[in-house]
């Protein structure tokens, strides 16, 4: 495909044409929406709410806190890391919570670690016995909607703000969030 050139100007591109104006207005309107530069969609919210669902039906606020800073609301319950200024990539979360880490407090979250899924590396066989006790187990499909959860809302986070409240209490906010009004 070539572009031909032609040297007698067309009635078409005459610079009072209508057509003239038109692409005019076009290209001004793509260097205006290139100067703001590329367009961010919002998340979709929904993984990352059935996350925090999961998160606080399955003990994890127990021993991590709320806000996952590691301030448990429960003294019974071993006090967990503080995830808010943690660098862990998915398929670190993804090994931890499924995994566990013996010796630490860390249950394991997955029915088949260890003996259907393999950990750290090692080949399939029985449960550590130094691991903690779940709460309950969660399915792969549930620990990566946790992990959903983690980066969007609490990874990298390290200051709990007022909003963090309110997305955590969403269905009381008033209670928990000092905050008064509707």
């Amino acid at each position: 495909m070539f572009l031909k050139i032609d040297p007698k100007p067309d009635a078409g591109c005459q610079p009072n044409s209508r057509r003239h104006g038109v692409v005019l207005m076009l290209a001004l309107a793509c260097m205006a929406v290139m100067a703001q530069g590329p367009a961010t969609a919002a998340p979709n919210e929904d993984p990352v709410k059935a996350g925090l669902e999961i998160w606080k039906s399955s003990g994890c606020a127990d021993c991590h806190g709320p806000f996952a800073d590691g301030d448990k609301q429960r003294d019974e319950m071993p006090t967990g890391a503080n995830l808010r200024g943690s660098r862990l990539d998915g398929a670190a979360l993804k090994q931890i919570i499924s995994c566990g880490r013996p010796d630490t407090g860390m249950p394991s979250f997955d029915g088949g670690a260890y003996m259907v899924r393999p950990c750290y590396g090692q080949a399939l066989g029985a449960v550590p016995d130094n691991l903690y006790p779940a709460p309950r187990t969660l399915t792969p499909a549930q620990i990566d909607s946790v992990i959903t959860y983690l980066q969007a809302r609490v990874l990298g986070q390290r200051k709990i703000t007022h909003e963090d409240c309110l997305y955590y209490y969403y269905d009381a906010p008033s209670s928990w969030c000092g905050d008064n009004k509707k």
